[in-house]
């Protein structure tokens, strides 16, 4: 029934909602004047204004008729309508206090300034229990066991000093009807004037929202989950969430345990889950520890709690023998299962205490409700985690399990994975006595990440055996990484078309020579180097920069710069996570580690770990990479130079120089194999190569032995047949030596032939 045929509308409290213009007219009274205010109070008034207001004799509108209505909203409501006949205003009054009184489900109770009650409706009997000729006489407190006795009179006494009402306030009690649960009720106080102002009393109006307080309150623990578990892919902050929204609005205590497998990453078992399979707690919140403690101890759990992981159904405990293992004064529990696609992942465990009601079945639904959602969390966590160890084993085994044996350089490394991973570093030796070293990072997380890093660092090593200056390097590089992306976009996507994959990395890459003391560095997306010198200055030099590696059209050109260092100089590279440029505090760790590397007398082991405690990053995502390479010259003596005539009787001359300095260098065990060598590489220097023609021998881990030309034509390893009578001289010196190559510059050619030392030589200190 529609608002619009009543005369005014009073809601089910008393409180005038509606007064229409004809209103104002039958009562001569404005709508300002009555909207709001409780019609126990504004109809006497009228009443007794009404004798010489302009509607008086009442008789020309007939009488009035109080009906039960609903609003547009929904909302119950009292409609006041004419009728055929009637007293008018006083009509009004007798029939609206009959209905409050007698048909209204609001309890309505009048007090007077002592706060004792003076009338109830019928509907106070159902709200208290407690008949209406026992309620008269008595304090409403009485009545009505109120959690918080003293607030509640508080604000009935200041509607009596104010006269302003007190609406919907939210009170809670123990009714005697019902002493052992704390109900919900919304009451409004509403001052009771006299004609000349003086408060009479206050008119009570109270109505029972304990469930509707408890669906709501259940409703704001779903969306408090839904909100704040599961916004990270880390269990132990996914199970102290959990308990943080529980605790201390819908339980006193609240701890999550998981089985040991799924902390681990394992698949979760299947139920029954057997009794020897560890379950750890992750997670605890109590009233008196909010925060809750995040150790993993080992739980030995009750009855209910192992029932759970066999029946994998929820357990609701009242005053039982299982809340044992509760906290302390616990008198209900829901022990609930963590399970999802058949997977036993672990349990939640809720407790209440002594002041709060015992757990429902409409908790026990909640808890299982909020169970699955955070089960859910939990195994995308799992899976995470089961995916990052993999990445992260993967990436060990791919990375360098030690330093390579150096003669010219020391290092020193760190590398903290972060969770995206894709992070490298490595040490080369080259050729000649030289050292490549890189570090990069590729772009992305997880095992493809892991997997392109390895690809890459792979083709770094093959492409470094191939003697390539740093910019060409990058640049062929930069190919192969734009082909794995190629080919990962080409794969097949669970029958779905292929899609582009994106592939960049950074990079950085540089050759250390220790007979020159020179350095050549080459960079693609990637931060330059800081340098370290001897006098304790330090620098960050102005390197050629590209984009990264897979961001530009093949053929990308890439700049290498050159270095002139001081032996004992520290070369410190990094990946842009260690110092990163977005990072607010990243000028005062740079600055902290320049100071640190500015003191060369260290060792580079100490070295490096002051620079981690004093620079390293917290907290991050990608891997962070600190590689430090100190610069050292190759003892002179430990490097033998001849230049080679160009006739061939000095080959002969060769050999026997070659003799004289092995015997020097106590390598006597290596002259058969090093003669055959020069020999080979020295005929075809002097029949195809171009003058100058260079001998040289370096004593380091390995013996190199190298035959230098300017001819730019590259030797090519024959298999001769047996007829022939040449062809069999590289394929002589790769049977001999361990490794063979060429490199070009810009003066020529090198071909060189490392042997591997004999133990006992290797053993001997070096003459």
């Amino acid at each position: 029934m529609a608002s619009d045929d009543a005369l005014l509308v009073v809601d089910v409290s008393g409180t005038v909602l509606e007064w229409t213009e004809e209103a104002e007219e039958w009562f001569g009274r404005a709508a300002s004047d009555a909207v709001g205010r409780p019609a126990c109070e504004l109809f006497p008034a009228i009443a007794r204004s009404a004798t010489g207001g302009s509607r008086s004799d009442g008789t020309e509108a007939g009488g009035l008729l109080v009906r039960p209505m609903l609003r547009p909203d929904g909302s119950q409501a009292w409609g006041v309508y004419r009728a055929a006949s009637g007293d008018g205003e006083g009509a009004l009054g007798k029939a609206l206090l009959r209905a409050l009184f007698t048909q209204s489900p609001v309890g309505m109770h009048v007090l007077d300034p002592d706060l004792r009650i003076l009338r109830v409706n019928t509907a106070a009997h159902g709200i208290s229990g407690i008949p209406a000729g026992r309620l008269v006489g008595r304090r409403l407190a009485d009545a009505f066991r109120f959690t918080s006795p003293d607030t509640t009179a508080a604000m009935v006494r200041s509607v009596l000093a104010t006269g302003e009402p007190a609406i919907d306030r939210l009170v809670g009690a123990h009714p005697p009807a019902d002493p052992d649960r704390e109900h919900l009720y919304e009451v409004s106080v509403l001052p009771l004037h006299a004609s000349d102002g003086e408060v009479l009393g206050v008119a009570s109006a109270v109505v029972d929202v304990t469930e509707r307080e408890h669906a709501r309150s259940r409703t704001q623990i779903r969306n408090a989950v839904r909100e704040e578990v599961g916004r990270t892919l880390e269990m132990d902050a996914t199970c102290a969430d959990l308990v943080r929204v529980l605790v201390p609005v819908f339980a006193d205590a609240a701890e999550v345990h998981l089985l040991d497998p799924v902390i681990r990453g394992d698949e979760p078992p299947s139920a029954p889950v057997a009794s020897d399979v560890p379950l750890r707690r992750m997670a605890f919140a109590s009233a008196e520890s909010p925060s809750g403690g995040l150790e993993r101890e080992l739980f030995h759990f009750p009855a209910a709690l192992s029932q759970s992981l066999v029946d994998l159904r929820p357990h609701l405990i009242v005053h039982g023998p299982d809340l044992g293992a509760g906290p302390a004064g616990t008198h209900s529990a829901v022990i609930t299962p963590l399970t999802l696609r058949g997977g036993v992942l672990g349990t939640l465990s809720i407790h209440r205490s002594a002041g709060r009601a015992v757990f429902e079945q409409e908790d026990l639904d909640l808890a299982l409700e909020l169970a699955g959602r955070t089960a859910l969390h939990i195994d995308n966590s799992r899976r995470y985690t089961r995916e990052h160890t993999i990445a992260l084993t993967l990436q060990r085994h791919l990375l360098p399990q030690g330093p390579p044996r150096l003669v010219a350089v020391e290092t020193a490394h760190f590398h903290e994975p972060g969770a995206a991973g894709g992070g490298w570093f490595d040490v080369i030796p080259l050729s000649g006595a030289r050292v490549a070293f890189t570090v990069g990072r590729v772009s992305g997380e997880g095992i493809q990440a892991t997997t392109a890093m390895g690809q890459i660092r792979t083709a770094i090593h093959t492409l470094s055996s191939l003697d390539l200056e740093c910019d060409e390097l990058l640049a062929r590089l930069n190919d192969t990484v734009a082909r794995l992306a190629a080919e990962r976009s080409a794969l097949d996507h669970d029958g779905h078309p292929p899609r582009e994959e994106t592939l960049t990395a950074g990079c950085v890459y540089g050759i250390y020579d220790p007979l020159s003391l020179s350095c050549s560095i080459a960079l693609a997306g990637h931060p330059p180097p800081l340098l370290a010198h001897p006098d304790g200055t330090t620098s960050v030099p102005d390197l050629s920069r590209a984009p990264p590696l897979g961001t530009g059209t093949d053929g990308a050109v890439f700049a290498a710069s050159g270095l002139d260092l001081s032996e004992g100089s520290v070369i410190a590279l990094h990946t842009d996570v260690f110092l990163p440029s977005d990072d607010p505090d990243a000028a005062a760790r740079g600055q902290e580690l320049r100071e640190v590397l500015a003191n060369p007398g260290r060792s580079m082991k100490t070295l490096c770990a002051e620079a981690v405690r004093k620079a390293a990053p917290e907290g991050h995502d990608a891997d962070a990479i600190l590689l430090l390479v100190r610069a050292q010259a190759l003892d002179a003596d430990r490097v033998a130079t001849w230049d080679l005539p160009v006739e061939p009787a000095a080959v002969a001359g060769a050999r026997a120089w070659v003799r004289r300095r092995l015997a020097g260098w106590s390598l006597d065990a290596l002259t058969f194999g090093t003669e055959l060598i020069v020999s080979e590489l020295a005929t075809n220097a002097i029949r195809y190569g171009t003058p100058p023609l260079r001998l040289r021998l370096i004593d380091g881990p390995t013996l190199t032995c190298e035959v230098s030309d300017s001819s730019l034509v590259a030797p090519h390893l024959r298999h001769a047949r047996t007829t022939d009578e040449g062809g069999r001289g590289l394929f002589i010196c790769a049977e001999l030596a361990h490794r063979w190559g060429a490199r070009f510059t810009n003066e020529g050619k090198t071909i060189w032939t490392e042997q591997e030392m004999p133990q006992a030589a290797a053993a001997a200190p070096t003459a």
